[in-house]
């Protein structure tokens, strides 16, 4: 339990030191606005871009990686928006939000320095392959449910799944960390390896990507709370920080992914809800308050369920 303890509070205690810093008014919340920034925009991509480019697959598939995670993500978003429209009798759009809060994990921000910290470069290599598909099929599919669900519930003409999925893809082709992820794809195909030098230096900033995360993530924190939705909330953070991990574990079982693998999509999969939820909610107008309550419960409980997988796996 002690070495768990030592690759996986670290993690956490990085998140409080960011969300101390703005707390004790040493520097205010934008801050961390412009860190995540750079995470998302600069740091991130070139640790993705370095880790494809310098690889080795081994001849691996992909296919069985992305089915036993997104296997987690559909029981968690169909659980969850069962449970928030049948039981606590919200709206579809409510469900949809609720579905995707308790499905849509943090990966960047938490998921690829804890899989650093505890699995390695197998592990690193495991959340390239699934960072190249999570973001685009996750945005899509929930901006999707979320109109279908604005159009049931208010009658508003929906804008059609193609004219939708034509807005998001434009976005994410312009997205950072799928530009990095595509790079270091086209350096993987042609067998070029980057000069020492220059793989040097973008490993220097491909380095900071984890504090910087972490302690940007901490401090984005501070604008969210938990008012109003503590019992829903309870519920989706319990699907996600349990049902989800323990799904993708099974899954990935069954399809006989490596160890290496197999830890990586547990534990990326048993982090804490990622701030997209907030987006799309922030995006429809409706449901903001309860994706901050999900997303800033799960990160507080997150470092006893990210322990126990940890601790069950390694």
């Amino acid at each position: 339990m002690s070495s768990v303890a030592q690759d996986v509070l670290p993690i956490f205690i990085l998140i409080l030191f960011g969300w101390s810093l703005v707390r004790l008014k040493i520097l205010k919340a934008d801050i961390g606005d412009g860190l995540g920034d750079f995470v998302f925009r600069v740091a991130v991509p070139m640790l993705m871009f370095r880790t494809i480019a310098n690889a080795d697959f081994h001849g691996a598939s992909p296919f069985r990686l992305w089915i036993a995670y997104f296997a987690g993500v559909a029981v968690a978003w169909t659980l969850g928006q069962i449970i928030a429209t049948r039981f606590f009798g919200r709206d579809q759009r409510i469900g949809v939000l609720a579905g995707l809060s308790g499905a849509f994990a943090n990966n960047v921000f938490i998921g690829l320095p804890l899989v650093d910290r505890t699995v390695g470069p197998d592990g690193i290599v495991a959340m390239s392959i699934l960072l190249a598909v999570h973001l685009p099929l996750m945005m899509i599919a929930g901006t999707v449910a979320m109109e279908r669900a604005e159009q049931k519930t208010t009658g508003r003409p929906s804008e059609g799944i193609l004219a939708v999925s034509r807005q998001v893809g434009a976005n994410l082709i312009r997205n950072p960390l799928i530009i990095g992820l595509m790079a270091g794809l086209v350096l993987q195909i042609i067998g070029l390896k980057m000069p020492q030098m220059l793989d040097g230096i973008v490993g220097q900033v491909a380095g900071m990507a984890a504090p910087a995360a972490l302690i940007s993530l901490g401090m984005t924190l501070t604008k969210y709370g938990m008012a109003g939705n503590v019992r829903i909330a309870s519920v989706m953070t319990a699907i996600k920080l349990v049902v989800m991990p323990a799904t993708v574990w099974l899954v990935a079982t069954m399809l006989g992914l490596s160890p290496q693998w197999t830890a990586a999509l547990v534990l990326t999969s048993s982090v804490p809800t990622g701030i997209n939820a907030w987006l799309i909610a922030s995006r429809f107008g409706v449901g903001q308050g309860l994706a901050a309550s999900i997303i800033t419960q799960s990160t507080a409980i997150g470092v006893i369920s990210v322990s126990l997988w940890a601790l069950l796996l390694l």
